[in-house]
């Protein structure tokens, strides 16, 4: 028997289409969930919504990791916006309640690579009313479905690795961890070891299933509690999962 010859140089991408970028959108229902839709932020539009929702965190815990914030004022966050949020790479959303119409989250494409078919999302900052809903796991996965429909090969998480809460959630969403990236940067002027988690695009198929049966209606008892989680449902795609979260013995 012949043995099979292995590429040394790589598995080959014939036909290679780079998808579009964020910012060539013209978003029509492609952000649009059950519970939440997300749309360009716009500081005229969503500060004030923004500044009150985010400041009903009277410990500002949510800015714990994140390399800008609080915010004192509300002109203060909208002179953030200006300057962050107007650009191509990051591409900020708005999640808005679809409930209530209000704004309640905002969440970010970055380095954003249409040539290799890698995007990241990042910028994560759920207000407390939004954290742990099913809102807030809808709205992930608008981001995540949008980016692999489009044509992106690999999508990422990235986060400060002393922020467990941020793996456990990138693990819960079905990205594999891939390793913690050494004094990677400064953040609030303190050392940042990086903690990177990936899908790929072979593993959305069944991504897009679990997420699908977890969300629907179905898989909620009448006072909104879950059946089954979405960790149980995404477990078997991930080919590595975080030593930090790995249950103790």
């Amino acid at each position: 028997m012949t043995a099979q010859k292995v590429d040394i140089l790589g598995v080959p991408v014939p036909n290679w289409v780079a998808p579009p970028s964020p910012d060539q959108m013209r978003w029509g229902d492609e952000m649009q969930g059950r519970y939440v839709r997300l749309e360009q932020l716009k500081a005229a539009q969503h500060c004030d919504d923004l500044f009150t929702v985010f400041a009903a965190d009277t410990k500002n815990q949510i800015w714990d990791y994140l390399p800008y914030g609080p915010f004192a004022t509300a002109a203060d966050l909208a002179d953030w916006m200006h300057a962050t949020c107007t650009k191509p790479d990051p591409y900020f959303f708005c999640i808005i309640d679809q409930a209530t119409h209000r704004a309640v989250g905002v969440a970010s494409y970055l380095r954003i690579n249409p040539d290799s078919g890698s995007i990241e999302v990042g910028h994560i900052n759920f207000a407390p009313q939004l954290q742990s809903t099913i809102g807030a796991t809808e709205a992930m996965y608008l981001m995540m479905r949008w980016a692999f429909m489009a044509g992106y090969r690999r999508y990422e998480w990235k986060c400060n690795a002393l922020n467990v809460k941020s793996r456990r959630a990138a693990q819960r969403l079905g990205l594999s961890y891939e390793g913690v990236f050494r004094q990677a940067t400064l953040s609030k002027g303190r050392n940042r070891d990086t903690a990177w988690f990936a899908a790929i695009d072979a593993e959305w198929p069944p991504l897009q299933i679990a997420f699908e049966n977890w969300l629907h209606a179905e898989n909620f008892d009448a006072a909104g509690r879950q059946k089954r989680s979405l960790s149980e449902m995404t477990n078997p795609v991930l080919v590595m999962r975080d030593p930090m979260l790995a249950p103790k013995e």
